[in-house]
């Protein structure tokens, strides 16, 4: 197995995929829109990748937070409400507005374990300042830690009542970036004691089953090197300092904070200490390079994924999806 989590082009696989694919063995697949366009076409999908990869527990992943970041869409999907509605709830009432995300989230879950997605990559626990790129914006819960703390605990405990696994997101806190890390790097500037408070959440729910990294410069840490390729910031801060013992990916390493190639951009995480590189544009060529590049996943990693896969619908019993969505509304009317 491969420590990679690649794209998939299309609704079905081609043919040449499929031969990829089941030379490569990577370690999971990542959908998004274009990848989703019923239910019986994503069952499917799902279904053709588990056989192809011979595992049951295949991490199959999405991006469906709610709001905006929304791979599964109306009509055929309802909508989910962006992060930002559960922390303005918060103000107004806290144990309700947890109470209406881990309902939102088993909900979401349910929904996602319907077609096969076992992973979901939410929620953020980015603690927000009110300069913050817009490309967090109204996804986040909001600037104050053990909000941000309370809710994403929630949200990571809904989803594994829906039998899915998540991915606290960005490790180790994008919620001072001033511009998109889609489009370039950003720099951090302050001091070690006020990024204490962008990792307080994290260290919170160091016991996560999976993390994402974020391409993000900190200079009190590390000022050569984005996060995802800081062997300081992932062994001795995401690591040492929160604690998280869980499965660590990169975010997509094809997003324009990195340079080099997508082989380069994909050795140099896993030598930082990140478990799992993400690579999301299902272009052959890059996923070609990249495998070739890549050593075996290691033993801690497959332990770690291993562990994190075991949670998903852990004990649980029959729920009802619209009682949930019908208790997350009646919480979210308090606004």
């Amino acid at each position: 197995m491969k420590p990679v989590i690649f794209g998939v082009s299309g609704l079905s696989l081609t043919a040449e995929e499929r031969a990829f694919f089941r030379d490569a063995d990577p370690l999971g697949y990542i959908f998004f829109k274009r990848n989703c366009e019923s239910r019986e076409q994503m069952r499917a999908l799902t279904e053709e990748l588990r056989e192809l990869s011979g595992r049951a527990d295949l991490p199959i992943l999405i991006d469906q937070e709610g709001g905006r970041v929304s791979r599964m869409v109306p009509p055929v999907w309802p909508a989910f409400p962006a992060g930002e509605v559960f922390g303005k709830l918060y103000d107004i009432a806290p144990i309700s507005a947890i109470e209406a995300a881990r309902a939102n989230y088993h909900a979401l879950g349910m929904m996602l374990a319907d077609v096969g997605v076992t992973v979901d990559c939410a929620p953020l626990l980015d603690v927000v300042t009110p300069e913050v790129t817009q490309a967090i914006g109204d996804r986040a819960f909001g600037g104050e830690p053990m909000r941000v703390a309370a809710l994403g605990q929630a949200c990571v405990e809904g989803l594994r009542r829906g039998g899915v696994v998540g991915v606290v997101k960005h490790m180790p806190g994008h919620g001072r970036a001033l511009v998109d890390s889609h489009l370039e790097l950003p720099r951090v500037k302050v001091d070690a004691s006020a990024l204490e408070q962008d990792i307080a959440p994290f260290h919170a729910l160091k016991g996560a089953p999976m993390g994402m990294t974020c391409h993000v410069v900190f200079e009190a840490w590390d000022a050569e090197r984005p996060a995802t390729l800081s062997p300081t910031v992932i062994q001795e801060v995401i690591r040492g300092r929160i604690g998280f013992d869980g499965l660590l990916m990169t975010d997509d390493i094809d997003m324009k904070a990195l340079s080099g190639t997508p082989g380069e951009k994909a050795t140099q995480a896993l030598a930082a200490g990140c478990d799992v590189v993400l690579d999301c544009w299902a272009r052959m060529d890059e996923m070609i390079e990249i495998i070739g590049l890549l050593p075996d996943a290691t033993p801690a990693c497959i332990e770690r994924l291993d562990r994190a896969m075991a949670t998903v619908g852990a004990d649980e019993p029959d729920s009802d999806f619209s009682e949930l969505i019908a208790k997350r509304d009646e919480l979210l009317a308090l606004l």
